[in-house]
């Protein structure tokens, strides 16, 4: 009779409180944001983007592809994220088998010294053998456990997301640190061929001098130009080295040299495609990231309002009890139960409604933490594309300011053989082309990083 009571209450009670289910949690929604203006000064319309095309096609340098290739498959930071990604996986799936019933099995022997009034004056002692199995289940009548595994799901994809940003960050970080080297290759090149030049001024000089056409300081002040300029070797080539350091701890490998083409055959990217700004949401990792933490936060607001509802538990068991182990498996010795309860929250000193604003509370950090990511997404969009533009200015000025030096050091040095120039003269033109030759190249540096950085920024770099 009791079975059938219990079976009746749940056919009724559990269809009525699964439909207030649905007003206690709510369905999610991708919050509204805008993305009008986001990039500044740039209003484009097509929807075609660089953040779509693999790295392969961004770098045409297959050196780089091979270091990119390398990173990927042995990073340190990305092999980590892997693990955090495993993990997450793991919490969903333990999700997932909460709607399922729990099941023990259970054996013991249990032995207990009774008092007279207890015994009732015939045993003062008694040992109980039991085996048998238990089982519970809990119903989800409140959304509480659709609402955490809808939570496990949103972190797992936060940490799949958060993967994604780790490899466009790398990526970025190995072509960046690639394009420095080239840079302090060519700048250690145009600094030693000054220190050339210079050995051929203080030749020149000593000629003069030796004609009586200059006097000793001309000569000294031209060889401590040329020291000047040697000088700057040792430090070009530590940074070399630190470069070629980091970038292979980047690769997971221990610290050493680098294989490198120059930075002459490199190719800036083309056609600087942007897309709409609304496509970060879909590109970008990092803002997917924060929009799943929102996604997460938002369901375990959900969870937090279930806590104010009632509970509803099944258990059963069933097993053998004797008094010795021999009758254990008689007939007599059989058990069984089964029961259902609803536990209603009356006064837990106020925890219920702290876990809810709290739980609001971190919702609303995350919405604003989402805004702001986005927000940052567009200004990094919007800075690497007014860097790619400034730089291009840039190099056009220089190669027509490197132009007038090589021929302003080309006349001094012709004016300075006829006494028609100081060596003051020679030394500044000298000088002001070895600063400009070397502006050229972080001039293409900052050309070349700037293509890589509006890549990362679009979302580029993970497919």
């Amino acid at each position: 009779m009791t079975k059938k009571i219990i079976g009746y209450l749940l056919f009724v009670m559990v269809p009525v409180l699964t439909m207030l289910s649905c007003k206690v949690t709510q369905p999610y929604q991708l919050p509204n944001m805008s993305t009008s203006n986001l990039y500044r000064d740039v209003s484009p319309t097509d929807t075609a983007t660089i953040a779509t095309l693999p790295y392969t096609q961004i770098f045409t340098d297959t050196i780089l592809q091979r270091l990119i290739a390398q990173g990927i498959g042995s990073n340190p930071d990305l092999l980590v994220a892997y693990t955090r990604i495993q993990q997450a996986e793991a919490s969903y799936l333990q999700s997932r088998a909460a709607f399922l019933p729990s099941l023990n099995a259970n054996t013991g022997v249990t032995t207990s010294r009774l008092s007279n009034a207890q015994g009732l004056g015939v045993r003062n002692s008694a040992t109980i053998y039991e085996l048998g199995v238990s089982a519970g289940w809990e119903a989800d009548i409140w959304g509480r456990l659709s609402s955490s595994r809808r939570a496990a799901f949103a972190s797992l994809l936060q940490t799949q997301a958060g993967a994604r940003a780790v490899q466009t960050s790398l990526v970025a970080n190995i072509a960046n640190y690639y394009f420095t080297l080239l840079a302090l290759d060519q700048q250690l090149f145009i600094t030693r061929q000054t220190v050339a030049y210079w050995d051929t001024t203080v030749v020149t000089m000593r000629a003069l001098k030796e004609a009586a056409r200059v006097t000793e300081a001309a000569v000294v002040q031209t060889e401590a130009q040329r020291y000047a300029a040697e000088v700057t070797i040792p430090d070009l080539q530590q940074n070399i080295r630190e470069a070629e350091n980091a970038l292979s701890i980047l690769l997971g490998f221990p610290p050493g040299p680098i294989n490198r083409t120059s930075l002459d055959v490199q190719q800036p990217i083309a056609v600087l495609q942007t897309g709409v700004p609304a496509q970060l949401l879909s590109n970008r990792p990092d803002v997917q990231e924060a929009e799943l933490n929102f996604r997460y936060l938002f369901e375990l607001t959900n969870v937090a309002r279930t806590n104010f509802y009632p509970s509803l538990a099944i258990t059963a068991s069933t097993g053998l009890s004797a008094l010795t182990p021999g009758a254990i498996f008689q007939p007599g010795a059989f058990a069984a139960s089964i029961g259902a309860g609803l536990t209603q929250p009356i006064f837990n000193q106020r925890l219920n409604r702290t876990r809810l604003e709290i739980a609001q509370a971190q919702q609303q950090g995350a919405l604003i933490n989402f805004q702001n990511t986005l927000l940052n997404a567009g200004r990094e969009v919007s800075d690497a594309i007014s860097l790619y533009g400034t730089a291009i200015t840039k190099i056009g000025i220089r190669s027509n300011q490197i132009t007038a030096l090589n021929r302003s050091v080309s006349y001094t040095n012709e004016l300075l053989r006829y006494g028609f120039a100081t060596y003051t003269e020679v030394i500044q033109a000298r000088q002001s082309l070895l600063q400009a030759q070397l502006g050229s190249v972080n001039d293409r540096l900052q050309q070349l990083q700037a293509g890589v950085n509006l890549y990362r920024s679009l979302g580029g770099g993970w497919r």
